[in-house]
């Protein structure tokens, strides 16, 4: 399937919806930007992380645009941003040239990227000058929670002058970091006042924490509760931070339903605000857990008793206004 971006509106406007979706009136579902979209082809690109013995299988193939399109067929999903996935580090540039022909492209519902780098780099900064007068770049995102990524990484000088330095050519910083650091992630901010700070995945938030053991499949939860919490407070006080409502659906227990993701959802939403508070789709990884539209039908379950307006910023609107979309 090649569609064109009109083609594209058009068609998730106008098919039927899935059985997952309730059947309500499609003209009522509001129109979405997907701010967290993954693609991923490995015949062009290698993501080292593919490989991993503990990756679950479903994500050890490629997802392109035509892959994008059927599931999210029938959602309203208008424009999608591409969030980086971690390519091999000599193929970044390449990745970033890859998203930009996307992204200027009628082709693909794609419309903008936030791109890979690693800013604890001397060589950030020329890697990220080469972007700094391509709109179709919005920011950097380099993943803080392998294992590999000690305690306190982002708060190096250097990290933090490249953030500073995003500010500087009106990009943001996507901080994808574990939940019991959130508190760096508060001062990285503090220190990058010029600089937008997008919290990925409501702060990494483990929906199993607020479950009760016998509802954990067995495994550990990654975070407590007041830790998250605390975190996610002192990352709200920085007025140049977001938070992005995605994610979360991938630590779900396989029994879940959608009054198990609201408490984390609930308190993000609370802590920053409408106006403050972006959507995020995360496929193709949502697939670890469900399809794309019982993620889109749950949150829409979450939020269905919020404000419509607000609704619409959260799915819509912010994602526009903070992205400088048209």
């Amino acid at each position: 399937m090649n569609l064109n971006r009109r083609q594209f509106l058009q068609t998730g406007a106008a098919v039927a919806l899935t059985p997952n979706l309730s059947m309500a009136a499609e003209s009522d579902l509001l129109p979405i930007i997907d701010t967290h979209q993954h693609l991923w082809d490995l015949d062009k690109f290698t993501l080292p992380w593919v490989a991993g013995e503990n990756e679950p299988a479903v994500l050890k193939r490629s997802y392109v645009t035509k892959d994008y399109v059927e599931a999210t067929k029938g959602l309203n999903v208008v424009k999608a941003v591409y969030m980086e996935v971690d390519v091999r580090e000599d193929l970044q540039v390449k990745e970033a040239e890859h998203v930009i022909a996307l992204s200027k492209s009628d082709d693909h519902p794609t419309v903008a990227a936030v791109i890979s780098g690693r800013p604890a780099s001397e060589n950030f900064k020329g890697y990220i000058t080469k972007f700094k007068d391509t709109p179709e770049v919005k920011g950097v995102r380099q993943v803080l929670h392998v294992p590999s990524t000690p305690e306190g990484f982002c708060l190096g000088d250097q990290f933090v002058k490249s953030v500073q330095l995003l500010g500087e050519l009106g990009k943001s910083v996507d901080l994808c970091m574990r939940p019991m650091e959130l508190a760096d992630g508060a001062k990285l901010a503090g220190q990058c006042s010029d600089t937008l700070c997008i919290v990925d995945h409501c702060g990494n938030a483990d929906p199993k924490s607020w479950l009760p053991e016998s509802r954990r499949d067995g495994q550990d939860v990654w975070h407590d509760i007041d830790t998250w919490k605390r975190g996610m407070e002192a990352l709200a006080k920085q007025k140049n931070t977001l938070c992005k409502i995605s994610g979360i659906i991938a630590r779900a227990p396989k029994d879940w339903k959608a009054a198990d993701l609201a408490p984390p959802i609930n308190f993000c939403l609370d802590t920053f605000g409408p106006d403050r508070v972006i959507y995020g789709g995360d496929w193709p990884v949502c697939k670890v857990t469900a399809p794309y539209a019982d993620w889109v039908k749950s949150l829409t379950e979450v939020i269905a008793n919020r404000p419509r307006d607000e609704q619409k910023k959260l799915l819509h609107d912010n994602a526009v206004k903070f992205y400088r979309l048209a």
